[in-house]
């Protein structure tokens, strides 16, 4: 079978055209395919098929431990690169069918990619989350030794966002799963650690919901920038800081209006090869 490995700020892929759309793989390939000592390594499998009602593409991303995944805020910037490389795509503007939706996905240069990652979700029944309210912006999540509180929300794929005096000295890698399997998020969930920096900047990590801890999270950016907007009044755009790299994230709605988020970044192809599953 052939491969590409592409990478987003750190986030990477095994990317596989599909235009056909006859491949389906297991989840103890994708997993076999994801293993960084065994196999290819990456933090997810993505089969780019053709499209359907109205997209030119569809996104079929696979979590490395093989679970579906709705959205994948890094993954659709490196399928916009691997698909006008692979010649599945002409022009810049490609409409990609994903679980989440339709998006819209502009090359801007040979190696940046700007993303209309649509509205944020606010209702906990969408997210989903078990929270009573018209949000879970300010969601109680009561653990063994503690509660902690955390903006939720979804783009596309739910999120958990808690504002730390210190992402980088945060407990990712022991409070991230315990959340992430909360029974509060009958779908589990990502979760991200953040600290705004300033009015423009904002650091965050993030543990990512069947995978664990990655260098960069698209979705996860974009929701952290939507909560720092709303709680801590940060400007549009602002530039979120992961331990891969910046994204910039636009976004002027409110809670209560509706509006799209905007993702602009890099990704870029590491190498390609044959595998034999």
């Amino acid at each position: 079978m052939r491969f590409a490995k592409y990478e987003g700020i750190g986030n990477d892929f095994v990317m596989i055209a599909d235009p056909a759309d006859e491949l389906r793989l297991s989840a103890e390939q994708v997993r076999s395919l994801c293993d960084r000592r065994f196999g290819i390594g990456a933090d997810g499998v993505i089969r780019v098929a053709p499209g359907h009602d109205g997209t030119q593409l569809f996104m079929d991303y696979v979590n490395s431990d093989g679970s579906v995944g709705e959205m994948c805020g890094n993954g659709i910037r490196c399928l916009a690169l691997f698909a006008r490389a692979e010649g599945m795509s002409e022009g810049d503007d490609i409409r990609v069918g994903t679980r989440a939706g339709t998006k819209a996905v502009s090359i801007i240069d040979r190696d940046r990619v700007r993303v209309d990652m649509g509205a944020p979700i606010f209702a906990p029944a969408k997210i989903p989350v078990g929270w009573d309210g018209d949000d879970a912006l300010h969601a109680k999540i009561e653990l063994e030794t503690e509660v902690v509180e955390a903006a939720v929300l979804s783009m596309g794929n739910p999120h958990a966002v808690l504002f730390v005096e210190d992402a980088q000295a945060a407990p990712v890698t022991s409070l991230g799963p315990l959340i992430e399997r909360h029974d509060i998020f009958p779908n589990g969930t990502n979760v991200e650690f953040a600290t705004v920096e300033s009015s423009e900047r904002v650091r965050m990590r993030v543990w990512e919901r069947g995978v664990g801890e990655t260098l960069a999270c698209g979705t996860g950016a974009a929701a952290v920038a939507v909560a720092s907007r709303l709680l801590h009044g940060v400007s549009s755009p602002v530039t979120v800081t992961l331990p891969g790299g910046r994204l910039e994230i636009e976004w002027s709605g409110r809670d209560d209006q509706e509006a799209s988020v905007f993702m602009t970044g890099p990704a870029r192809r590491v190498f390609d090869g044959d595998i034999t599953l």
